[in-house]
């Protein structure tokens, strides 16, 4: 468990609890978006009212979600400079410059469209209010691609060096930063990931008017849409995650390792562990079940390439904190005046393992002369606990799995023009709403928690990188922080759940008329 009574872990909880709140809107944002551009295609294709009625219903509830969405991640890039001064002040010409792009390049793009897109529909012609539904869509797609790019630098941080005389990460190549295989497959599965969301929230949806007999062309036609993107959607998201997979293999042996509970090394290829009871204390998985081969396939897309286990990877970390104490050493003779080639060079050679020295402040201010005692629970450090990231993938995966699964039926059972029948279905896709949430949420737990115990990988661990607070403080601005993101998430499926009931044929009654409220 993470002690909650010291400064780091509470700043730690505190930007979880917001992080997550915050992707509670944002899935839903990036998926809906792009289904609004399809309906309104369709109705600029065709001319068909309802496909313009459709693009405005959902269009509203998309409206209500980007709002909530907007207010809950402004906070999060305060808390940089609130909670994690040390990190801002490390890395923060690197990490702020995606962050920067992403509020000048694509926030603004999509603020200023969206006001355009509620607004426009009697000032526009059909064409022109289509561009402006694609742009509302591509701005949600570019500002989650700056905030991956910015993620995925932390995960795997290319593209800059250490520089020993100002002592912080220093940006050398924008290009790698942006080209970065971890932010690129990162962006890819999260977005479509959003897809599968929007998709399900859709289908659900309009599975619940389906089931009360209630605008049934219009849920038919929505249904049909959301099946269909969702299908696409969900494949490729297994696809992606299997992609994910090998880039965390060849960048991330330790979150790969610890997502399999693969604490040996075993002769290639690796099989993998379905479902099992990770021990931690005992580095053991109770009642494993293995499928040959998948792992190896996965990690490594060959058939004769190790995967590296928990321990082996533990006595390569005892080298690096070795090199990384010695590396320490070298550095403080640099800032001590030493400037000579020889005190460079000494430092250049060892310079990419000093984060792993920094490992040991944790236990000792003096890092050089670090105890063995010290230096065994700082390599214990580098593995995070197997057990939450273990199940937390595993009901990621088997949700993804049931998504498909609704999907292709939807999909089969309305081209056989049977699915007024399978009412069951129809139930199963309501019940089922929450669930790519659920699904979103557990892929953030892997990914950040899977990167303990590091703010940036291998280079700053977390436990250097949080501001000096009062512990007291935290705590009142974590109750804060949680009192009104719930008030703000009760208020957002308030309005979800009241819009969602008044339904589409509200679009075409006095209190609840689109030009009304455009008049307004």
């Amino acid at each position: 468990m993470i002690p909650i009574d010291d400064v780091v872990s509470l700043s730690r909880l505190q930007f979880a609890a917001t992080a997550m709140y915050h992707f509670l809107f944002v899935p839903l944002t990036l998926g809906l978006s792009w289904i609004l551009v399809i309906m309104e295609s369709v109705y600029v294709m065709t001319g068909r009212e309802i496909y313009r009625d459709m693009t405005k219903f959902w269009g509203k509830l998309f409206g209500i979600n980007f709002a909530m969405g907007v207010t809950t991640g402004i906070t999060l890039e305060f808390q940089f400079g609130t909670n994690w001064a040390y990190y801002s002040h490390y890395v923060g010409d690197i990490f702020g410059t995606p962050l920067a792009i992403e509020g000048m390049m694509a926030f603004f793009l999509e603020s200023t469209f969206v006001g355009l897109f509620f607004f426009g529909w009697s000032r526009l012609s059909k064409v022109q209010h289509l561009g402006v539904t694609f742009l509302v869509a591509l701005g949600s797609s570019l500002s989650a691609l700056w905030i991956l790019i910015a993620n995925g630098w932390m995960n795997n941080p290319v593209g800059a060096e250490f520089n020993f005389e100002t002592m912080r990460m220093e940006l050398v190549s924008m290009t790698d930063v942006i080209f970065n295989p971890v932010a690129q497959v990162k962006f890819v599965h999260t977005v479509a990931a959003g897809y599968v969301t929007a998709s399900m929230f859709v289908l659900g949806v309009s599975a619940f008017y389906l089931l009360k007999a209630r605008d049934v062309p219009f849920a038919l036609r929505s249904f049909a849409i959301a099946a269909g993107f969702g299908l696409a959607s969900t494949l490729s998201v297994i696809v992606l995650g299997d992609e994910s997979g090998y880039t965390a293999g060849e960048v991330n042996k330790v979150k790969l390792a610890a997502i399999e509970a693969e604490w040996e090394t075993e002769p290639a290829p690796a099989g993998i562990t379905l479902i099992g009871l990770p021990n931690d204390k005992e580095e053991r998985t109770d009642y494993a079940v293995k499928i040959p081969y998948v792992l190896g396939l996965i990690a490594t897309r060959s058939l004769d390439t190790k995967v590296t286990g928990i321990k082996d990877l533990k006595k390569l970390h005892e080298t690096r904190i070795r090199n990384g104490m010695l590396s320490y050493a070298a550095l403080t003779r640099l800032k001590s005046g030493d400037k000579s080639p020889e005190a460079r060079a000494e430092f250049l050679r060892l310079k990419d393992d000093l984060g792993y020295g920094l490992l040991l402040k944790k236990y000792t201010p003096r890092v050089i002369d670090a105890t063995e005692a010290q230096i065994r629970m700082a390599v214990n450090d580098t593995v995070p606990k197997v057990a939450p990231l273990f199940w937390s993938f595993r009901i990621m995966v088997g949700l993804g799995f049931l998504f498909l699964f609704i999907f292709s039926a939807s999909f089969y059972f309305l081209i056989r023009k049977r699915l007024a029948q399978q009412r069951w279905l129809l139930k199963l896709a309501v019940i089922s709403i929450p669930l790519p949430w659920v699904a979103a949420e557990l892929g953030w737990v892997v990914a950040e928690y899977g990167r303990q115990p590091w703010t940036i990988a291998g280079i700053l661990p977390t436990h250097l990188s949080a501001s000096t607070l009062q512990v007291s403080n935290l705590y009142f601005s974590l109750a804060g922080f949680i009192g009104f993101y719930t008030l703000l998430l009760v208020i957002e499926m308030g309005l979800m759940i009241k819009f969602t009931r008044l339904g589409p044929s509200a679009l075409h009654t006095g209190k609840y008329h689109w030009e009304k409220l455009e008049a307004a």
